[in-house]
């Protein structure tokens, strides 16, 4: 099977302003290793949707995929927010100076922000499930074997992984670390205790007992 830059395993890129400029956008603005990883969600992805047999949108699937780590990046360190509320309101942004309609917008919104919270997803619209379900494939290995080996392999011909493991695990150690408390509750905790030296997670149960109500 040829290997395109728009098309592939039977899946395209929508050829729409909207894809492009998105593309060019986070080409701009990310570094190679969120870029090819933001462009293979979109890929496993839309597969995971045709094995689930799912319908849905693929212009909005796109944008979700490509700017789902865009909260990563050094401008959004100091934000005091989780660096998916980050991602999932630069993504609002570039929706509404396009004109795109809101519950458009909602679900791009909603598909970012929940992309890294397991369990929820997968009940909620396509696009929404199906950005988690490309995250999860190309950083966990979930649904590893629900595609095939050539589908994988000419993805990842198109868009390369070397060491993505470990740098992936750095590029969230330096999104997260400059605002460690917004890992509470969440898996980014796992990532400062394993990197950060120092590093304290927020527990629920203390908390819960520590709190200002007397009882």
């Amino acid at each position: 099977m040829a290997v395109s830059d728009q098309s592939l395993a039977g899946v395209a890129i929508p050829d729409t302003k909207l894809a492009t400029e998105a593309t060019e956008l986070i080409r701009d603005t990310t570094d190679e290793l969120i870029y090819h990883h933001s462009r293979r969600v979109y890929w496993f992805g839309s597969l995971q949707g045709r094995v689930r047999g799912l319908s849905w949108d693929p212009e909005l699937l796109y944008v979700g995929a490509m700017f789902h780590d865009v909260g990563l990046g050094e401008a959004h360190r100091g934000s005091g927010r989780r660096f998916e509320v980050d991602s999932a309101d630069e993504a609002r942004r570039f929706l509404q100076r396009h004109g795109v309609p809101e519950d458009s917008i909602r679900r791009v919104w909603t598909a970012i922000a929940l992309h890294t919270t397991p369990g929820i997803p997968e009940y909620m619209e396509p696009e929404v499930a199906l950005v988690t379900a490309g995250v999860e494939y190309d950083v966990l290995g979930i649904g590893y074997e629900a595609i095939s080996d050539a589908d994988r392999e000419a993805i990842v011909a198109l868009h390369p992984r070397p060491d993505f493991k470990h740098r992936i695990l750095n590029a969230f150690t330096e999104g997260i670390a400059p605002k460690p408390e917004t890992t509470f509750g969440n898996v980014k905790a796992d990532v400062l205790a394993r990197y950060v030296p120092g590093f304290t997670r927020g527990d629920f149960v203390t908390t819960i007992l520590e709190s200002r109500w007397p009882e």
